[in-house]
């Protein structure tokens, strides 16, 4: 493995990081003052998202997982992790455009028509569904039924829950149970549910950030055109889409991890106690050491993750362990920080609360970090991996 970037990945980088600087940072201070208001988790609006991803376009920063004959650029996992890591170090809460969703290439060509084309340049919007009240770790457990009539139609009845972009999103790609004897290798099949065929969702209001919604289906009419695969075949798609968020995921931690020990740094080299810079103290240095170590061991677990997944490897140990360290290490880092600045620290003045409450969320979704050690144990106990191994 060679981490070196090449020219051309460097100035992708500088470009991104022009952006955030450009685009991005000026609306922090808007967001701090929407969400002081009662309104941060309905920040950036739509309207604010299109506007971004249309001047992000400008920037030559487009589809940067999509592959080329859809438009898009196709810079690997690698890129498209450290890209994620500097748009991380903004507060605002920002994906690039033209992208969807990675099982919708699965798709057949009408579908692909009417969803993954229109997603791609942000005609649509999309969620995944497959979290349910019953069903968040245990993916196998979901209960959402649907069951096909003679005409053809599927008709879906259940619940999902913690769904992102659920509020926005105007179709669903929904797994439901199609038989019940199967079970999940063969019982389970991914829907295109277009909003207007019936579904609803309901806002959930949580401590950080993020805003995910309720959906619900009551006897919800799904042509029989709108199965994603074949019947019966979903989970391993679901699996597909969630093995992907887990290297992008941590990638992400880092990024938030970076900016809060650098407003740590810029703190402690500032504020003075008993007659000098806190940052001369052992006990600061300590901190801003550890956070420093932490920081750099994770990125360089998700970038393992990511090369083994660019070169087509199977990287789900690895990406376990980026997920685990991922949240571990930002978790520890915000707490840090918010240590280094005392009661500065506590308060809503400071993007740092925020963050806390932020990274807190990376410990649960996705895989919580008790699935990510059960997997990581599970893997070495039946000698899948073997200590020492290198690929």
């Amino acid at each position: 493995m060679d981490f070196r970037l090449s020219p051309e990945q460097k100035m992708i980088l500088e470009t991104v990081r022009s952006f955030v600087q450009s685009e991005l940072m000026p609306l922090e201070a808007e967001m701090q003052e929407a969400e002081l208001a009662g309104h941060g988790n309905e920040y950036p609006d739509l309207e604010t998202v299109d506007r971004l991803q249309a001047k992000a376009r400008e920037f030559g920063l487009w589809g940067i997982t999509t592959p080329e004959e859809y438009g898009g650029t196709d810079l690997g996992t690698q890129m498209a992790a450290l890209i994620s890591m500097e748009l991380a170090h903004c507060l605002v809460p920002f994906q690039l455009g033209g992208y969807a969703d990675n099982i919708l290439f699965h798709a057949n060509e009408e579908q692909k028509k009417e969803y993954l084309l229109p997603t791609i340049e942000g005609q649509r919007r999309s969620c995944f569904a497959i979290t349910e009240p019953t069903a968040g770790s245990d993916a196998t457990n979901i209960r959402m039924s649907a069951v096909q009539e003679p005409g053809g139609d599927w008709i879906l009845n259940g619940e999902k829950i913690f769904i992102t972009r659920g509020n926005e999103a105007d179709f669903a790609i929904v797994f439901a149970v199609t038989d019940k004897e199967k079970g999940a290798r063969g019982g389970i099949t991914g829907f295109l549910v277009d909003r207007s065929m019936g579904w609803t969702s309901r806002y959930i209001p949580t401590m950080g950030s993020w805003g995910p919604a309720r959906l619900s289906f009551q006897n919800v009419r799904v042509p029989a055109r709108n199965v994603l695969g074949e019947v019966g075949q979903g989970f391993p798609l679901a699996m597909q889409w969630i093995g992907n968020g887990r290297v992008l995921i941590p990638a992400r931690a880092v990024g938030q991890a970076e900016r809060l020990l650098q407003i740590g740094l810029d703190y402690a080299e500032q504020r003075v106690a008993f007659g000098h810079p806190i940052a001369d103290y052992q006990a600061i240095q300590w901190m801003l050491a550890d956070s420093a170590i932490e920081i750099n061991a994770t990125r360089l677990l998700v970038m393992h993750a990511a090369w083994k997944q660019d070169e087509g490897l199977d990287n789900r140990h690895e990406a376990s362990i980026a997920k685990y360290a991922g949240a571990q290490t930002a978790n520890r880092v915000a707490d840090r920080v918010v240590q280094i600045h005392g009661g500065m620290g506590y308060t809503k003045e400071l993007p740092i609360e925020r963050l806390y409450r932020d990274v807190r969320l990376y410990r649960i979704y996705e895989g919580t970090d008790e699935i990510q050690k059960r997997s990581i144990a599970r893997n070495l106990l039946r000698g899948s991996v073997r200590i020492g191994e290198w690929d």
